[in-house]
């Protein structure tokens, strides 16, 4: 019968149908397959158990193993998509390599303890992600991370199924990558971070080993250059690209409550406070230094997508804005690229077809928001779904949580997992791509506070953006179960996570 309530996975798999008892694995347990899901698998359950599983690449030594996990892929399944069936042996068959990975990832989480030792749970599992994009979103500007801190968020969310990592490259707090045309970009705009903390910055180098690493892990990297506001920092570097701060009501009553200075034409800004900054829109040298890092970056990223931003600039008059996003978004596709952006830039009449939005608005939309997200579809675009007051990350759980912010909502883990991307907007099904949920980093100095505010929600957000509206067990109170069953395996791979207290954590 099928039992899901019996299987402690997240995101809920399409089909789950749960056998009798578990299959004990030990130092005898072989892996079979030559796919590099097969290290990953070894690797991982060595870390969670202390056992090392055997290896080999010889699909004959299964008749010798005492259990074996035979791993392989067979086009005839969907792309990312996979069969599970522990039993007497397992057999994983995904129908590409990232399908095997995520495979992968469910039967870690079928790995349990008992009284009798280690075991997994038996199973019969039939799989495919509802969504092609499923996003989270790691700020690095505000706070800098570096690239081992990077690589470790990887690990912790491919692990939930997400395939996109977009990182927020440039903000008005600081300049995080290197472009070799314009080097004092890196040489006087990276330095600091928020609250006087010390910045960074990737190099190419580094930057490309976040993108492989992601890769290996089934992850497509998005780099967003945040354009024509949030670029304070641009101008610390080239005065001449950027405008003086405009200052307004918000941003200094914001700034006197938190007691952060306002931001100062040429000085790093190290406060929260947005709006302030754009750039000169009628400069001839904007464009070509938002053509040549435009360029640079699509130099190093083999991924189809560059992000523009276009959030919040509220200090570039709307006949400016719309200037601005319908030459920045050309100049992406110019250079080879599918342009992203902030749902704001759907104002402007005659952004380049096929750009791709992202709406940050509410549930209820407010304002031009649902309008400005819309116009993405019409021109021949599509949508990602990032609605603040339930996917945004950096949000407090409870009004007394030490991190986090509440300008969108507070959002606890029910928050988090009920809501329904499509049911958002008045726009075609078809034209929602998938969700993305960003973690801004404010508040966040460490990756152990990115850790905290990311999850126990990521996982909420994964089984949104994965699992089939239609799959039993596809409500809260399963969810809550099976999330506390992850508790064994984040602390085995040193995850931070907040154990919220509506989820029953489980010890083992």
């Amino acid at each position: 019968m099928v039992l899901p309530h019996s299987m402690p996975l997240v995101p809920l798999p399409a089909s789950v149908i749960a056998g009798d008892g578990r299959l004990p694995v030990s130092e005898s347990t072989r892996v079979i397959g030559d796919s590099p899901a097969a290290h990953r698998l070894i690797d991982a359950a060595e870390r969670r158990t202390g056992i090392r599983f055997a290896h080999s690449t010889d699909a004959t030594d299964i008749a010798d193993a005492a259990s074996a996990i035979v791993l392989r892929v067979d086009p005839a399944i969907a792309a990312e998509g996979y069969t599970l069936t522990v039993a007497d042996s397992v057999e994983v068959v995904g129908g590409d390599e990232a399908g095997l990975f995520y495979a992968v990832q469910t039967l870690l989480q079928l790995l349990r303890d008992g009284d009798e030792g280690w075991a997994l749970l038996r199973a019969e599992i039939t799989d495919a992600p509802r969504f092609e994009r499923r996003g989270v979103m790691l700020d690095v500007t505000r706070h800098f991370f570096d690239v081992d801190e990077v690589k470790k968020f990887i690990d912790s969310t491919s692990a939930l199924k997400f395939n996109h990592l977009h990182l927020h490259l440039s903000d008005d707090q600081g300049w995080r990558i290197q472009i070799d045309s314009w080097p004092r970009l890196t040489e006087l705009a990276s330095s600091t971070a928020s609250l006087g903390d010390p910045g960074g910055f990737y190099t190419k180098d580094d930057y490309r080993e976040i993108v492989a690493y992601a890769a290996e892990r089934h992850m497509l990297v998005i780099p967003e250059i945040d354009l024509p506001g949030h670029t304070h920092a641009i101008g610390v570097a080239y005065p001449e690209l950027v405008e003086d701060p405009v200052m307004n009501d918000s941003l200094i009553a914001e700034s006197a409550r938190l007691g952060q200075p306002l931001p100062v034409a040429g000085e790093p800004y190290l406060g929260w406070g947005v709006g302030h900054s754009s750039v000169r829109i009628h400069e001839k040298r904007t464009y070509e230094f938002v053509r040549d890092v435009v360029r640079e970056l699509a130099e190093m990223t083999p991924g189809p997508f560059i992000h523009i931003g276009g959030d919040e600039s509220l200090g570039t008059p709307q006949a400016d804005f719309d200037h601005f996003v319908e030459r920045a978004t050309a100049i992406v596709f110019e250079e080879g690229k599918i342009p992203l952006a902030w749902h704001e830039v759907g104002a402007a009449k005659d952004i380049a077809e096929g750009t791709i939005g992202q709406y940050w608005g509410k549930e209820t939309p407010e304002g031009s928001h649902a309008a400005e997200a819309a116009h993405f579809v019409e021109r021949g675009g599509a949508l990602i779904m990032s609605t603040a007051d339930v996917a945004y990350l950096d949000m407090k759980y409870t009004a007394d949580f030490p991190l986090g912010l509440t300008w969108a909502a507070i959002i606890d883990v029910r928050t988090a997992y009920e809501w329904e991307p499509t049911a958002v907007l008045d726009v075609p099904e078809a034209a929602i791509l998938g969700i993305e949920a960003p973690l801004w980093s404010e508040t966040t100095r460490t990756l152990s506070d990115v850790e905290q505010l990311v999850f126990p929600r990521a996982a909420a957000h994964a089984e949104v953006a994965w699992s089939p509206q239609s799959a039993v067990g596809r409500d809260w109170e399963s969810f809550r179960e099976r999330l506390g069953g992850l508790a064994p395996l984040w602390k085995a791979e040193g995850v931070d996570f907040h154990p919220a207290a509506e989820i029953p954590w489980s010890e083992r």
